[in-house]
């Protein structure tokens, strides 16, 4: 399937920019709807003639989007009547153009989409319903990370470098023993341009687990973001584990299927894709 006109909705969070960069170097024609570009690109507004122009335009649509950030977001934000409303809406919104349109696309998931005490789970797992009625494809995606541009949703990673940078103190929400698989956001993106590619050979009913297939902890995060700054010859780094477990995702044993290895391989091990976030970061400060 050749594709021409890419839509990327959600184009200016963490994937959605990454991919956004990597498609026009590959010679896509990318149309990019995000509200963090204009409020005529709030997918939570129905109708919206904007989004149904640009999804009705497109050759093939990426639904990224979504209200969502890391776990502090998460714990403060998710059990709230806003978050529910605000994806409920936008779901709707994009669902329905989609089906009006019968256009090729990937719903983005999460590996959380199975843990029903989750609210952000929960409206993952209805997203996923929509796409197996729609006959679109579902990619479930394990700690995604790379620089951010909403610090306010930052993610474990993005958090930890800059309370290095800010305060020289890595407060942790937990003891750090809980275990991630970390995938760097570069890495993923290509994932996406070979499922996309490769769309017609996947089927709709299996979700598509896009991972480093390698566990870490949060402890060793914060260690390698601590050595970081003393190869830099920076400030000392103090890590401060929390008494507490994840109260986010409770450590859920999940099991990635692999399928997708046939098609895509990680690359990036987890300290240089760290590296590279923090190379990024540290022109914020130094």
């Amino acid at each position: 399937m050749t594709m021409k006109k890419v839509a990327i909705l959600g184009s200016s969070g963490q994937i959605g920019a990454y991919l956004t960069e990597h498609l026009r170097e590959k010679g896509y024609f990318v149309r990019e709807f995000d509200i963090a570009n204009d409020t005529h690109e709030d997918m939570t507004h129905i109708p919206n003639p904007f989004l149904r122009n640009v999804i009705m335009d497109s050759d093939f649509v990426f639904f990224l989007a979504f209200d969502v950030g890391g776990s502090h977001y998460l714990k403060k934000y998710q059990h709230t009547f806003k978050f529910l409303d605000n994806n409920t809406r936008m779901m709707a919104n994009v669902f329905g153009h989609i089906a009006d349109y019968k256009k090729p696309f990937v719903f983005a998931s999460s590996q959380m989409s199975n843990m029903s005490y989750s609210p952000y789970g929960v409206m993952k797992r209805v997203g996923e319903l929509y796409t197996k009625s729609l006959g679109g494809l579902i990619v479930h995606f394990w700690n995604v990370y790379g620089i951010e541009k909403d610090m306010e949703k930052a993610h474990v990673i993005t958090d930890f470098i800059r309370k290095g940078f800010e305060t020289g103190v890595i407060d942790m929400m937990t003891d750090g023993t809980e275990q991630r698989e970390f995938l760097y956001a570069e890495d993923c993106c290509k994932a996406l341009k070979i499922i996309m590619k490769k769309y017609d050979e996947f089927k709709s009913d299996d979700p598509l687990h896009i991972t480093s297939f390698k566990s870490s902890s949060i402890l060793e995060v914060a260690d390698t973001i601590q050595d970081l700054f003393h190869e830099e010859g920076m400030q000392h780094v103090e890590i401060v584990p929390s008494s507490l477990k994840d109260s986010v995702q409770l450590d859920k044993k999940n099991k990635a299927d692999t399928y997708i290895l046939d098609w895509w391989q990680p690359k990036t091990t987890l300290r240089s894709g760290i590296k590279k976030v923090f190379e990024a970061m540290k022109n914020d400060w130094v």
